[in-house]
């Protein structure tokens, strides 16, 4: 198993970088290119993934987002693929705020996320990430998403503010809060 690698990037791509260590260079899968470029030296922590059909190195840029995408291809259904395409549409620390907080709107938003998987990510690494006694309950996003769309708001603008909020431990009438601020904030 490879930890991790240093030294040069020769090249770079959206989802991918070459990284020369010594005469040896290295094609690695990565969640998001912005802030590297091709010359810089860096260290890269590596998750070897190896399948009947495949095998390929997924690389990150700190040791907790690679424990993020380690969690992220233990749920059901989440391979490592779209693990990093998620991964590249947040931050580890986001990441777990959402599933800390029971927040499904907020992952779904994340591509290759769907509205199964994210429920499945809640429930597969809920009290597995982060402390289990936050106040927040699996249905509490949906709750408050069912109580602003009876305050007469559009569903979509509802989830794009619901998306925003990650508050682990908050209770109804806080995420209504935010979420009010935020929707007449987006008139």
């Amino acid at each position: 198993m490879i930890y991790s690698l240093k030294g040069t990037i020769v090249e770079l791509n959206s989802d991918s970088l070459a990284i020369e260590t010594g005469n040896i260079g290295y094609e690695v899968l990565i969640s998001r290119s912005e802030g590297l470029s091709v010359g810089q030296e860096i260290t890269i922590y590596t998750h070897e993934v190896i399948t009947e059909d495949d095998h390929y190195l997924v690389g990150f840029l700190s040791k907790l987002e690679k424990e993020a995408f380690k969690s992220l291809i233990q749920v059901k259904g989440i391979g490592p693929k779209t693990a990093i395409t998620a991964l590249g549409g947040t931050t580890a620390d986001e990441l777990f705020k959402a599933v800390q907080s029971n927040n499904t709107a907020y992952l779904k938003r994340l591509p290759g996320i769907g509205p199964k998987a994210a429920a499945q990510i809640i429930l597969d690494l809920k009290g597995k990430l982060v402390e289990s006694d936050s106040k927040g309950n699996p249905q509490q996003y949906e709750d408050v998403r069912l109580a602003l769309k009876e305050m007469g708001f559009k569903v979509k603008a509802i989830d794009d503010a619901l998306a925003s909020i990650n508050e682990p431990g908050a209770d109804n009438p806080t995420i209504i809060r935010l979420a009010l601020k935020k929707l007449r904030s987006n008139k």
